[in-house]
């Protein structure tokens, strides 16, 4: 018999940051703890606290006094009671952050991990550094990404597209920047991911894409508002690099009518349903012959990342790092650029301060 219990923590920056089109200072995570048979299932999403209040009020009653094992039922039957609400966004973000934490219960109350109740023998996921804020002085963009080719990460990821793609030219000093301070890959240097979270129209993306391509990226994600199906194909027709999108998914059916636009998806466990439903994201991906990539949320994207067919790496994005290691045991920095699952049961992690 499952009961639910909610709470979130805002967490400033270590500095302002900004993407291209938006600026924050602070980042909330919404915290849900499953609790059946004396043990404790731990889940969260990265979201405005108004979604722990979707969990108390549309969620709690939907899942209470369920079977603890079976959280795919308990899925769905959440869908179904959020039909009104809405499903999409927040919603979709606290059916997230619940589905997490009753698949993490029902793997403790067996005593196994996430990834052997899958039936899966996981290997080591590579994550990529994500960060190199619009916001960041050239000074620290630096710091950032020595940081990450020092800890021997070999893919790292900067923000472009600055003030709704209007600052092309800085985007670009700010990538050949980054390029030389990760090196040459052919040299041992790290790939160049960059990231304009929609910032630009195709026509700019094209452009912006194809000037990059003299210093090597071979990742542009978002080039176009990932609303835009017909742009992003046209940015993918148009470019070398691989379009990438999907962060804003939050549901199969999302990521079924994204996938012939682009040439990887981006799935976010604490945005798309939760395990269940990137599970089945998975699923339908493969069967289409286009990988993912976990987008952000690294640790508690690992069990399922690690699970997944297809799966090219996950985002190791600085903000969530950050959040993650300061709050749970078992989030170790990568070694040799990988993250290997834990064998302890559910995902792994633990609180560090119980509640």
């Amino acid at each position: 018999m499952t009961t639910l219990r909610t709470w979130t923590e805002t967490i400033p920056t270590d500095a302002p940051e900004g993407d291209g089109t938006l600026t924050w200072d602070s980042t909330t995570i919404v915290l849900v703890q499953a609790e059946a048979g004396g043990r404790t299932g731990l889940g969260w999403t990265y979201a405005p606290a108004a979604a722990a209040q979707v969990v108390d009020g549309l969620l709690a009653d939907v899942v209470t006094g369920r079977d603890a094992l079976a959280p795919e039922s308990a899925n769905d039957a959440m869908v179904r009671a959020v039909r009104n609400a809405g499903r999409p966004g927040l919603v979709a973000m606290a059916i997230s952050a619940v589905d997490i934490a009753l698949w993490d219960l029902a793997a403790r109350l067996q005593d196994v991990p996430l990834h052997r109740l899958w039936g899966v023998d996981p290997d080591p996921v590579e994550v990529y550094g994500s960060g190199g804020f619009t916001t960041y002085d050239d000074d620290r963009l630096r710091t950032q990404v020595e940081g990450w080719c020092e800890l021997g990460l070999r893919r790292v990821k900067i923000k472009i597209g600055e003030s709704w793609g209007s600052r092309v030219d800085r985007d670009l000093e700010r990538a050949a920047l980054a390029r030389k301070v990760a090196g040459d890959p052919r040299d041992d240097g790290a790939d160049l991911f960059v990231d304009a979270n929609g910032g630009y129209s195709a026509g700019e993306a094209i452009r912006v894409g194809r000037a990059l391509e003299d210093l090597g990226v071979v990742w542009f994600e978002e080039p176009v508002t990932s609303d835009d199906l017909p742009g992003l194909a046209r940015v993918r027709d148009g470019v070398t690099a691989d379009v990438t999108a999907g962060e804003y998914g939050y549901d199969l059916t999302y990521f079924q009518r994204m996938a012939p636009s682009v040439d990887c998806l981006q799935v976010d466990v604490t945005r798309c349903g939760g395990y269940t439903e990137w599970r089945r994201i998975a699923a339908a991906a493969h069967a289409q012959h286009v990988p993912l990539s976990g987008h952000c949320a690294p640790y508690v994207s690992l069990p399922v990342a690690a699970a997944s067919p297809g799966l090219r790496h996950l985002e190791w994005f600085h903000d969530h790092v950050r959040i993650e290691q300061r709050l749970f045991d078992g989030c170790p920095d990568p070694i040799d650029a990988h993250l290997t699952p834990s064998d302890a049961p559910g995902h792994g992690l633990t609180l560090k301060q119980p509640r």
